[in-house]
């Protein structure tokens, strides 16, 4: 294998990509390095399994720790299983690239990513996204690519096309994009609420630099590429034409009146009486080999089923209803309702048709952030968001499972759908979890999460800045010159799966928070963007409506949740709260009840759940922490006694010398005969020296006193 390297000069950076170096057993592999980051992909390929239906595309991306030179944490130092960051990045790589291979390729294909060196500036993800497609081009598998990805930002109303992590800080908009050089085929977006029009034009700036990027594979394709690989329809001409027979009984099946799960039955009925009288299962005195014949003739007869489907699903959807007696611009009919359960900081039911969402809310303290470690620094979350799709929500017994690859990615959709209208921590010092139980499901309900999500926030309490809402477009593309695109707002399960997008977008009546952008077609012009921008805010502020009647604004903080308090103190005094070992604070916590958490900066949160505790907390930080100042009033307790004066402890751990002159206004033999150690003294800060050292006056007290009974006696 002839060694090839192709670049180009991206953003002020090199962008190179080389194949025939490494991995050279591999069907295809390539090295993509963009500054000091360094991504390899691989890409194998193999026949297909026996009695397959489906096109088994598997995705692969890993963090190695070294690459960014560190150890993984743990007992065992080594990588373990994907982290929530690979899970995202290799839904990101699936999307865009799995309806690219043909209609009827069922063979193997594996797509591997691994980032072999992160400088910390330059994301590994959408060098990963730009590797698979690489990959893919010079493999020789049928595929109908390149693609190109970028990662797009704003900073200062500027957009900036593949953003440092630095840069990153400073932007209102996170979009990663995935397309061909005439259309856009994968969005992802996270920003802070930006009006419609303007994120057309980022969209439209990131495809600029997309087209590059393909042309720079093209360039590695015409040098690298193999020879195209052979595959065979998986369905037999006989088997197609017996099949088509079927059309008349299951378009009457799919238009059956009902709800989802009855027109599932009547189609799944209807299929049934096909297979039996069409294929006949054999005798049981029939050998094996006509068995196998039946077996595969059933297999074929099954995929021609599925393909007969998504035609007459899109021949009733053109004819002006949908399967449920929708017209396109029709959404289903929406409730939202708040505070469903008892002692819960918060919750909501977001039901919209058949999809329903249980969202509940809980508040915590610091100590309930969470920690993520990957290649860059540790930071840690204050607001997460956990979705979780159980089997009854479709009306299935299937094993229960943890969440998977789709339970992640949808539930990181509602939650970079939500955390733009999130209060400042300024504001809100409070760590935030949200729960979406989906207890139905009929399309979209990683939408319903979101408009779940605002009203459970609101419920809880949190001050958010607006309710967000969000909705799914579809659409059925023109198969015919002369054609019209169909769109087709609110999507139901069956037209996600039988049409040709998904795309997902939530927002507020500002802007939008977030887009997610699943394609089955070629890829989107910027028209066909734009008009389903146009159609998402008007089905959005439609759903805001209902979801303000449920709740107009937030509720009181639940008294179940905790109290939180902030104070700021000196840095140096951090280590004195704390105490050796810990021993102060875990006192300070156990006699009050509350938590402490504790920022670099001096920033002590204090949770305590139960009234005064978050006060009395507060009170013994102020005490522990505070710094004496010249002119203050302390009283003090007199903690020794010297011949030339009295030690008084005016704060906790800071005490102060009253010099005997200064114990009295007139002459004083002994100090003791004006304190003893123990006595409660009010004493006047007179001094501190360069040194640090406390001068206190008791006799500056009592001539205090003493002018104000003379101007407050009559005359």
């Amino acid at each position: 294998m002839a060694f090839h390297r192709v670049e180009m000069e991206l953003a002020g950076r090199t962008l190179s990509i080389e194949t025939g170096k490494i991995a050279k057993q591999a069907q295809a592999a390539v090295l993509v390095q963009f500054g000091e980051t360094v991504i390899l992909g691989t890409v194998v390929h193999a026949a297909p399994r026996e009695g397959i239906d489906f096109f088994p595309l598997t995705v692969d991306y890993r963090e190695k720790l070294s690459a960014a030179g560190k150890f993984p944490g743990g007992f065992r130092k080594r990588e373990g299983a994907p982290s929530q960051k690979e899970i995202l990045t290799m839904r990101n790589i699936d999307r865009p690239l799995r309806p690219l291979f043909p209609h009827g390729f069922i063979d193997e294909v594996q797509i591997q990513c691994w980032v072999m060196a992160a400088d910390g500036q330059n994301e590994p993800d959408v060098l990963a996204g730009i590797a698979a497609s690489a990959a893919l081009a010079i493999s020789g598998i049928p595929f109908d690519g390149p693609v190109g990805n970028v990662r797009v930002a704003r900073i200062d109303g500027q957009l900036v096309a593949m953003p440092t992590a630095a840069q990153n800080d400073y932007s209102d908009l996170d979009m990663l994009l995935c397309g061909h050089e005439d259309g856009l085929n994968m969005i992802e977006v996270g920003s802070d609420q930006i009006p419609e029009a303007e994120m057309a034009e980022a969209i439209e700036f990131g495809h600029g630099y997309i087209k590059q990027i393909v042309g720079l594979i093209k360039e590695l394709q015409s040098k690298a590429a193999k020879p195209m690989v052979d595959f065979a329809s998986p369905v037999s001409d006989e088997v197609r034409q017996k099949v088509d027979a079927l059309a008349g009984p299951l378009k009457a099946a799919k238009t059956t009146e009902g709800s989802k799960l009855e027109r599932a039955a009547a189609v799944k009925a209807c299929v049934a009486d096909f297979l039996a009288e069409q294929f006949p299962e054999p005798a049981p005195t029939a050998g094996v080999g006509e068995y196998n014949a039946w077996k595969k003739s059933v297999g074929e007869a099954k995929f021609a089923i599925h393909d007969l489907e998504e035609q007459i699903t899109r021949e009733i959807i053109r004819s002006g209803s949908r399967t449920d007696g929708r017209s396109a611009e029709d959404l289903r009919k929406i409730e939202g309702e708040v505070g469903l359960f008892p002692r819960v900081h918060g919750s909501a039911l977001f039901t919209r048709g058949e999809t329903q969402a249980l969202v509940t809310a809980v508040i915590g303290s610091g100590k309930d952030e969470q920690i993520v470690d990957g290649l860059g620094e540790e930071y840690t979350e204050k607001f997460y968001l956990h979705y979780n799709f159980p089997p009854f929500s479709v009306g299935e017994a299937k094993r229960i499972t943890g969440p998977g690859r789709r339970e992640i990615g949808h539930g990181m959709l509602a939650q970079k759908a939500l955390m733009p209208v999130l209060p400042p921590v300024e504001d809100f010092p409070y760590t935030v979890r949200l729960v979406s139980d989906i207890t139905e499901s009929n399309g979209s309900s990683s939408m319903a999460s979101a408009c779940g999500g605002s009203l459970a926030l609101l419920d809880a309490g949190v001050p958010i800045l607006a309710p967000v809402a969000g909705i799914s477009i579809g659409m059925i593309s023109a198969d015919e010159p002369g054609q019209d695109d169909v769109y087709l707002v609110d999507i139901q399960g069956e037209e996600d799966h039988f049409g040709d997008m998904d795309f997902k977008v939530t927002g507020t009546e500002t802007g939008i928070t977030a887009i997610q952008l699943d394609l089955k077609t070629r890829g989107l012009t910027m028209e066909q963007i734009r008009t389903t921008f146009d159609k998402a805010r008007a089905a959005r502020l439609k759903i805001l409506e209902t979801m303000n009647a449920a709740i107009s604004g937030p509720k009181e903080l639940s008294e179940h949740a905790p109290r939180m308090l902030s104070v700021k103190i000196n840095p140096e005094k951090i280590g004195k709260l704390i105490g050796p070992g810990g021993k102060n604070i875990r006192a300070l916590e156990e006699n009050t009840g509350a938590t402490l958490t504790i920022e670099e900066d001096g920033t002590v949160f204090i949770a305590a759940v139960g009234a005064g505790k978050a006060e009395a907390a507060l009170e013994e930080v102020e005490k522990i922490a505070a710094e004496v100042k010249v002119g203050s009033y302390y009283n003090g307790r007199v903690a020794a006694i010297k011949d030339f004066g009295a030690f008084i402890e005016v704060i906790p751990g800071q005490d102060g010398l009253c010099h005997i002159s200064e114990l009295s206004d007139g002459f004083v033999k002994q100090v003791t005969d004006i304190v003893k150690v123990g006595d409660e003294v009010r004493v006047k800060v007179i001094l501190i020296d360069d040194q640090g050292r406390v001068k206190l006056s008791r006799k500056a007290v009592l001539e205090e006193e003493k002018q104000e009974e003379t101007s407050s006696t009559p005359a």
